[in-house]
């Protein structure tokens, strides 16, 4: 069975969608999907599919970044996030710029300043 002979069929004779889509043991929903198609375009082959978004960061964001990382090698994602907006205006995720660091290959710690400064001041009062 080919998606032409479905559209010859069609074509040729006086057939409703439902005794198409029975005829081949297909869905009635691939039926009406592949006219809409061959309507429109004149054309049955496969549509391309999926592929992923285009990354937020290219080139120059993405060397302002190392540079960002380099220079701030104990900052957390969202320090990371916070300085590159603030370096290139765009604004990514904490979890989009945890991928980021593992595919440019750098560690980052999970601790946010907050928490380092409170262990600095509670380790301070203890001595």
């Amino acid at each position: 069975m080919g998606c032409s002979q479905i559209i010859e069929v069609y074509e040729t004779e006086d057939i409703s969608i439902r005794k198409l889509a029975q005829r081949f043991q297909v869905a009635k929903s691939f039926i009406q999907k592949l006219l809409k198609q061959y309507q429109e375009t004149k054309d049955i082959s496969p549509k391309i599919q999926g592929g992923s978004p285009p990354t937020k960061l290219q080139g120059e964001q993405l060397i302002a970044l190392i540079e960002i990382i380099e220079s701030n090698n104990d900052a957390t994602l969202v320090e990371l996030c916070d300085l590159l907006q603030e370096k290139t205006g765009i604004r990514v995720s904490r979890s989009t710029m945890g991928r980021i660091t593992l595919q440019l290959n750098y560690s980052v710690k999970k601790n946010s300043s907050r928490s380092r400064k409170r262990k600095r001041k509670s380790s301070e009062k203890a001595i």
